[in-house]
Order: C-alpha cells, then sequence, then structure tokens
C-alpha cells in the first residue's frame, strides 16, 4: 500500500465513514499509480521511485500530506460563497494536471465534485470536520509549508476574480484552525496587486502588514520577518513546482518591499 493510501484513509476518516475513507483510498489509489508508473509525472524521480534513504521518503510524505491537503481544502473554499464557479474547478484541474499529471485530472475531479456535494448536504458537519483536517495539518507541516498551502487556497478563491466575504471568511477559518493568522490571509490577497507597477502603495503596505505610518524601522522589520517565513528554501521537501510557487510569491514580496522602500527614500 502506498503512502497516499495511508494519508488519504487517515485524512479521508475524517469525513462520515464509509464516504471518507473511500473518498481518501480513492485519491490515494489515483496518485500512488501515477508515482508508481506515469513518466509524465513532474515530480516523479529516481530518489522518490528507488531511494530507501529516510530523508526521501519522509520528504515524499510531506508532499504527499500538502497536495492532498490542499486539495480536501479547496473544495470548502470553492464551496463557501454558495457557488462551484467554473474558474475555480479549473484551477484544481490545472492544479492536479500540473502535479499529478493528465491521468489524474477526471479522478480528481470527481472526488472534488463528491465533497462539494458532501457539504451542500451536511454544511455544518463538514465544516467541523475541516477544522479537524486543518488541525491535522498543523501537526504535520511545518509554519512555511502550511503558509505556502495557504497561499495556494488564496489563488484558487482569486481565480473568478473577486474574493468574497464568505471565502475570505473561509480562508481566515481555515488559517486560523492551521496556526496561521488573518493578517496572513490578508497579506496573501494583497500581494499581487500590491506588488504590480497598478498597485497602490496601501496595497503595498498590506502586503508587509504594516500601516503607512510605521516608523522605517517597523517597516524593515516586517519585511524581514516576511522574508524568512517565504523563503523558497523552508518549502523545498514539497517538490520543484511547490519551490517554484514559493519563489513567484517571494519575488512579489520584494517588489512590494521595493515600492515602499522606494517612496521612503531607503
Amino acid at each position: 500500500m502506498g503512502i497516499f493510501k495511508w494519508i488519504g484513509g487517515a485524512l479521508g476518516f475524517m469525513f462520515a465513514p464509509p464516504l471518507g475513507i473511500f473518498l481518501g483510498y480513492f485519491l490515494g489509489s489515483i496518485i500512488d499509480g501515477i508515482i508508481d508508473g506515469s513518466e509524465s509525472s513532474s515530480y516523479q524521480s529516481e530518489d522518490y521511485a528507488q531511494s530507501s534513504d529516510t530523508g526521501s521518503r519522509y520528504d515524499t510524505g510531506r508532499r504527499n500530506s500538502f497536495l492532498f491537503s490542499l486539495l480536501v481544502l479547496a473544495s470548502y473554499v470553492i464551496r463557501a460563497d454558495g457557488k462551484v464557479m467554473h474558474s475555480e474547478m479549473e484551477y484544481v484541474r490545472r492544479f492536479l494536471r500540473v502535479n499529478f499529471g493528465e491521468s489524474s485530472v477526471e479522478q480528481g475531479n470527481q472526488i472534488i465534485l463528491r465533497l462539494l456535494e458532501e457539504q451542500k448536504k451536511s454544511p455544518y458537519l463538514f465544516q467541523q470536520r475541516i477544522r479537524q483536517v486543518c488541525q491535522q495539518i498543523a501537526g504535520a507541516l511545518n509554519y512555511s509549508e502550511r503558509l505556502q498551502l495557504l497561499n495556494f487556497l488564496v489563488d484558487l478563491a482569486k481565480s473568478d476574480g473577486t474574493v468574497p466575504q464568505s471565502e475570505l471568511n473561509a480562508l481566515y477559518e481555515i488559517a486560523q484552525n492551521m496556526g496561521l493568522s488573518r493578517s496572513d490571509v490578508d497579506m496573501m490577497v494583497n500581494l499581487e496587486r500590491g506588488s504590480s507597477s497598478e498597485g497602490t502603495l496601501e496595497e503595498a503596505y498590506k502586503v508587509l502588514g504594516v500601516s503607512p505610518t510605521a516608523t522605517d524601522d517597523e517597516v524593515k522589520k516586517a519585511y524581514r520577518k516576511l522574508a524568512l517565513e517565504h523563503h523558497p528554501d523552508r518549502v523545498s521537501a514539497l517538490g520543484d513546482d511547490v519551490r517554484k510557487a514559493a519563489e513567484k510569491k517571494f519575488q512579489e514580496i520584494n517588489a512590494a518591499k521595493e515600492k515602499i522602500w522606494k517612496s521612503r527614500g531607503l
């Protein structure tokens, strides 16, 4: 039994059995098959397929936990506003295609749809189980990995062009239960515009999480904290594709910082 079957079954158990165990095991079977047999998978390597090194297997486990967690939490964010948007589903399909290969898209799509249906039938119960999943994630992934997971979820919420309050509340809830903060969500929501030339200086300050009236020392301290927490090296165990996403986010943080530095003559 591959590692994803174990992870899928354990997390799936949080969704009322027997459906939950089936969903978790089904997802595990899909991904294990891809890991074992697909050369097109973006993260397959000899290290993962053949190495008996403990560190390699540990990194694979962390990556699998990250990827599965994202898929489960994505269903919660998508349904938060009561609608299932095509753009959001396409974001998930693109995520599956990039990380697991083309063969995973249809099966993964079916699992998302079943999770969405389960949430529709019992929203309160689903919310309680999402909370349990988040708490398990908090114990399985380090702080920077949880930040990157949150970043993917924020990008999912933004994929249809807006982030309604209902989705924002869902992101706040997920962040809190994973041991993160509302300010982490706000930073990521404002990240793209705050770092762009079209974005305002106020949006750049929101990226750093400080007021425009903050002192130079306070602004520098806020940037150093962000740079440390979001450095791509801190998520390297999750695979090259996740690290590349972290690098993009890191560049945007630096672009927002440069906008503020220029305005202050630093």
